[in-house]
């Protein structure tokens, strides 16, 4: 059927055909299972059914198995006939391998597109989460958003956030009668946070041209779904890192995306591999936000599916909303195994024909337990299913053929190039340097005064006060008799005689009139 996305075959015989509907394909899903029973090959022919339908898919490959869905399965491969018989035993009687459209994508840029995001589109709700800051340091950093906000100032990577908490430190004491208490000691564990950061590479993450979402849900010529492989394989190595960005590429699907209702089919799927990496030690405010997310995202077309081990290892508030299950085996060699087992098969809609408890244990390779949506999206019952084989290669591409796909890809040299445009970095600098200007005018202007201050008191010093006695003498022989008579009368008035005098003669003229 067009509208399915066929994943097996159930039953006792394995020929009733366990398809996932399209039209319910964005409620979500879930694949689990121990290491080694086949998770992998199950996220591989379901992001081949979907490309297949026409839907674009995003997927992290965690151990570099997956790139070779860019390329076809081989009849000269080891396990061709294996999966030949695999397809008859399932009734899987259009089975043929095939290539599928593929853009690799990489954090560091070495085995992909370089994917970028600004520290803007973050935010600092994820930023916190990424850096593990406490509650404190997390309110000094919304502080540093918020301001940013306010002055026009663009954080668009870690350089640009260092600047304005330096700005932040140096005016805190300001910040802290409009915001609260400002903490040096806080704005100093953030820097040293966001160092350890840059060190592990996390500054490749941030910067220009940041990721466009609509590069994410393309088609090929054919009308395929373009299958966009994350290389996560180094990435890993900083499993918060990992979880942070597909969960900031979850929110801004969330954010972006437009209101479709429930469409004929997904406009995009999300595998979300190593799930468990998003809720370990996550705060609760974090899983609100999954939360939410995995809840709402749904009426803008986008699916999302959780690969795990366990299904323990997803929160209760998200796992109810998994509508679509592929469970492999579950091992069970400890009491808290055994708890796990027993909790995931009470998911299930019980099957009259067997125990899913018992059939989750005893799954093989390539076997797993199924339930996939139905009418009205009702859960189906749970069935013991052999999965399709994959029609792309088994395993990874060689690095040739990886280096020729992203050289071939319609997005190639859209986000080689890093761009540094202004930002709060240069225009904080620019701030300081205009600062710092004006600081060096204000000092030299002040030398300049204070020197000629000193030349005229210097001057005054020498013509007025203090005047030697030669030319005081000198000055006295000189003096004409008028002007002796005239020191004499203006000595005279300045004294008690003189006073009177003076009054007397104002009186007169003013009573004269």
């Amino acid at each position: 059927m067009d509208d399915t996305i066929f994943v097996g075959g159930g039953g006792p015989d394995y020929r009733d055909p366990q398809a996932l509907r399209l039209d319910y394909a964005n409620r979500h899903g879930l694949i689990a299972g121990a290491t080694g029973t086949g998770k992998t090959v199950t996220l591989q022919i379901l992001a081949e059914g979907f490309s297949a339908a026409g839907v674009p898919v995003f997927l992290s490959d965690v151990k570099g198995d997956l790139s070779g869905l860019a390329a076809s399965g081989r009849e000269d491969f080891k396990l061709h006939q294996a999966f030949a018989e695999r397809a008859a035993t399932i009734g899987f009687g259009t089975y043929r391998y095939t290539s599928f459209p593929v853009t690799f994508w990489d954090l560091f840029g070495a085995q992909g597109h370089p994917v970028r995001t600004t520290v803007a589109e973050m935010g600092p709700l994820l930023l916190a989460r990424l850096m593990d800051l406490s509650e404190a340091q997390e309110g000094i950093l919304n502080i540093a958003f918020r301001l940013a906000d306010e002055q026009g100032l663009p954080l668009l990577d870690l350089k640009d956030l260092q600047a304005l908490l330096v700005w932040v430190g140096e005016n805190r004491a300001d910040l802290s009668l409009r915001y609260g208490n400002v903490s040096p000691a806080s704005v100093g564990a953030i820097q040293r946070r966001l160092l350890v950061l840059e060190n592990q590479g996390g500054e490749r993450l941030f910067g220009e041209p940041a990721l466009d979402l609509a590069d994410l849900m393309r088609t090929d010529t054919d009308g395929r779904g373009r299958i966009n492989i994350l290389a996560a394989d180094t990435l890993m190595t900083n499993p918060r890192l990992y979880a942070t960005f597909l969960l900031w590429l979850l929110s801004e699907l969330f954010e972006e995306l437009p209101e479709v209702g429930d469409p004929e089919k997904p406009k995009l799927v999300f595998f979300f591999d190593e799930a468990h990496l998003l809720f370990d030690d996550a705060p609760k405010a974090l899983v609100d936000k999954v939360e939410q997310v995995a809840r709402l995202i749904r009426s803008k077309g986008v699916g999302v599916y959780f690969v795990t081990q366990n299904p323990a290892d997803v929160p209760e508030g998200v796992l109810g909303q998994l509508g679509n299950r592929v469970q492999h085996a579950l091992r069970a060699f400890t009491a808290r195994d055994r708890k796990a087992l027993k909790q995931a098969a009470e998911t299930y809609r019980e099957n009259p024909g067997f125990d899913t408890e018992t059939a989750i244990r005893e799954v093989g390779v390539g076997e797993a337990v199924t339930s996939l949506l139905e009418d009205k999206g009702v859960p189906g019952i749970v069935q013991r299913t052999l999965i399709r084989p994959p029609s792309s290669q088994l395993g990874p591409i060689d690095p040739a053929a990886r280096a020729e796909v992203v050289a071939t890809s319609p997005i190639a040299g859209k986000y080689e190039q890093l761009a540094d445009r202004e930002s709060a970095h240069e225009i904080l600098a620019a701030r300081a340097e205009r600062a710092a200007r004006e600081a060096e005018q204000a000092e030299t202007e002040e030398a300049r005064f204070s020197s000629e201050v000193r030349e005229y008191n210097a001057g005054r010093r020498y013509t007025g006060t203090r005047v030697s006695r030669m030319s005081s003498t000198k000055s006295s022989r000189t003096e004409t008799l008028g002007e002796a008579i005239g020191s004499v009368v203006i000595k005279e008035l300045k004294g008690t005689t003189g006073r009177r005098i003076v009054r007397g003669i104002m009186g007169g003229l003013f009573r004269g009139r």
